[in-house]
């Protein structure tokens, strides 16, 4: 039976009106992402690392999903138990577009972590670094996010999911943050067959067999038809 494994980066999401990270115009290009997304620039200042995020956070609230997160939704619900959706986006565009199960290694902007005892609940629009865990009390709110220096979430799972997969199709991410940068060495060493589908082709392009660009709003719901007319 095939299984189908998908990872989404911020190309899937820029259509909806949230910023990808590396273009020119990039969140990365207008903020200092030591300042902003490590725990040291936590520690440093944590009124401007929630300043951030409460920024992004209202910006996710405003945003709709587009078609290709439609589209993907419904891949998942017409192959019930066979698509894994991997995303490095913290947004919530896939749950509401309709996708069953999402699973969002890089955290996710409508959760609050307590950096004291770990306790997770769901965010309010506006956190502040002195907002009290409602587990312990501490002062010690933060975003649910990984930032750089921190191992992503449920990677034993994700690996585990990609060695069993026939498929590895990677969507609007540029292929070059670690350690999903290293899913498709893993699918090639596997004999998994491999796609990409980005606005234009990455800078690995040579490791995939197949390559789809264009618009994640054109080109996904027509790789989606064409898997479900299979």
């Amino acid at each position: 039976m095939d299984s189908i494994f998908i990872l989404t980066g911020a190309g899937i999401s820029a259509e909806s009106g949230l910023g990808t990270f590396r273009d020119k115009d990039g969140l990365w290009t207008r903020y200092d992402l030591r300042r902003v997304a490590t725990p040291e620039g936590f520690r440093a200042d944590p009124a401007l690392v929630h300043d951030f995020y409460n920024m992004r956070r209202r910006n996710c609230l405003e945003a709709t999903p587009n078609a290709a997160h439609e589209a993907l939704a419904r891949l998942q619900r017409q192959r019930p138990g066979r698509v894994t959706l991997v995303t490095q986006n913290v947004d919530d565009l896939h749950e509401r577009a309709g996708s069953p199960e999402v699973i969002h290694m890089h955290g996710e902007l409508l959760g609050a972590l307590c950096a004291a005892c770990g306790h997770r609940w769901h965010a309010p629009e506006r956190m502040a670094a002195d907002d009290p865990c409602p587990a312990c009390a501490r002062p010690a709110t933060r975003p649910d996010i990984v930032w750089f220096g921190e191992i992503p979430y449920r990677m034993d799972e994700i690996l585990e999911r990609l060695s069993r997969a026939t498929l590895f199709a990677v969507i609007g991410s540029s292929g070059e943050v670690y350690p999903a940068a290293g899913f498709v060495e893993e699918a090639a060493a596997r004999g998994i067959a491999t796609i990409e589908i980005n606005l234009e082709p990455g800078s690995r392009r040579d490791l995939f067999d197949r390559g789809l660009h264009g618009p994640a709003s054109e080109t996904v719901p027509r790789w989606v038809e064409e898997l479900l007319q299979a």
